[in-house]
């Protein structure tokens, strides 16, 4: 199957985040839309890696997305090397997306810097033709993706772009909702993690309406660039 959009995460959960709106946006506007996940998120200090599994297709059924993979690569521990390069290209070659969606490229958590750049990397090395991977016991052709964008997450990094998503935001909260087990919840007795406060889950509101209110819309999302964005148009920009 070929898809307009991938989005990586380095854990579930990362995408719903970042760009939760942008990719509901998307696919009701008909793109085909999917999301691969490196890890199962199991070292996060609340909820299970099984658990994690259950909310990530939760979450991606909120945001109309049927296609979501999961690379089993070690939370907190995955690296930057030929072996995972080559678990991401075989995803990036079997779903030949036009745009490709990854993690912040700095960000609090380790694994979101890294994921960031493994993906990206994997991106240029995908459309190198002497780099050979299988899947399913097909050779697969070389693909490389248009673009790679980055969204943003815990930090605040200034973006290049931001996408208005007002008419869905309540998608891309479902979607985050989803993950019942990591974020605030009155009376729960897990322990208490920076995003499971009061405090971060309104944070995905307010923050994303301070970027619509720069671009004179109720709610957006960041993202930053490789290159330089072209337009056809300045009537192309909102």
């Amino acid at each position: 199957m070929k898809l307009d959009i991938l989005a990586f995460g380095a854990h579930p959960d990362d995408v719903e985040l970042g760009c939760g709106g942008t990719l509901a946006k998307e696919v009701a506007n008909g793109r085909m839309v999917g999301i691969v996940d490196l890890t199962r998120g199991e070292l996060g200090t609340r909820g299970s890696a099984e658990i994690r599994d259950r909310e990530a297709i939760a979450g991606a059924k909120a945001l109309g997305i049927t296609v979501r993979e999961n690379l089993n690569m070690r939370d907190g521990f995955f690296v930057n090397d030929e072996k995972h390069q080559l678990e991401v290209i075989k995803m990036i070659r079997k779903y030949k997306p036009e745009i490709v969606i990854c993690n912040a490229i700095e960000d609090r958590h380790v694994d979101h810097g890294k994921g960031s750049k493994l993906v990206s990397d994997a991106c240029f090395l995908s459309g190198l033709i002497k780099v050979e991977t299988s899947l399913d016991g097909l050779v697969q052709e070389a693909w490389r993706p248009k673009v790679v964008y980055h969204y943003i997450q815990w930090k605040n990094l200034e973006p290049d772009f931001v996408v208005d998503i007002s008419d869905f935001i309540e998608h891309k909260t479902a979607a985050i909702l989803a993950y019942d087990s990591q974020f605030y919840k009155p009376g729960s007795t897990e322990p208490i993690t920076p995003i499971a406060t009061k405090n971060f889950l309104e944070s995905i509101h307010y923050r994303a309406q301070d970027l619509g209110r720069l671009i004179g819309r109720d709610y957006a999302e960041g993202f930053t660039t490789e290159r330089y964005l072209a337009v056809n148009s300045l009537e192309d920009l909102v």
